[in-house]
């Protein structure tokens, strides 16, 4: 079972950025893709983006292209998500999650604990 410890959540204003980061415990990091989701106050969990095993390919939500990127660093068991000019409806709990595949297009799970971003007006 894979371990997720999700952090750099904070207080930004609108406009600002954070860096997210996902660390993985275990061996098999690099078989797999990883995503980032978030779920908003008093909303259903959302999909952000994802990045296949190898970095290769990745997908984002169309409310977060070309103001988010997924990376990952297999060496270091890590998966970050930059943000970039950040909108009040980016706040969120922002989790990451282990796909059940090397591609984007598969399930996600194992959760994180999550790190809460704010993005103030």
């Amino acid at each position: 079972q894979v371990q997720l410890v999700e952090s750099g959540g904070g207080l930004v204003q609108t406009g600002g950025s954070l860096r997210l980061s996902c660390a993985a415990s275990g061996r098999t990091f690099s078989y797999y893709a990883m995503g980032w989701f978030r779920q908003p106050p008093g909303k259903e969990r959302e999909f952000v983006a994802a990045i296949s095993w190898s970095g290769g390919s990745t997908r984002y939500a169309d409310s977060v292209k070309g103001r988010f990127t997924i990376s990952r660093d297999n060496a270091k068991n890590t998966v970050y998500l930059q943000m970039n000019s950040l909108k009040p409806e980016d706040t969120a709990v922002y989790y990451c999650g282990r796909g059940d595949s090397p591609v984007v297009s598969g399930a996600y799970a194992n959760w994180g604990q999550g790190t809460q971003v704010t993005v103030s007006s």
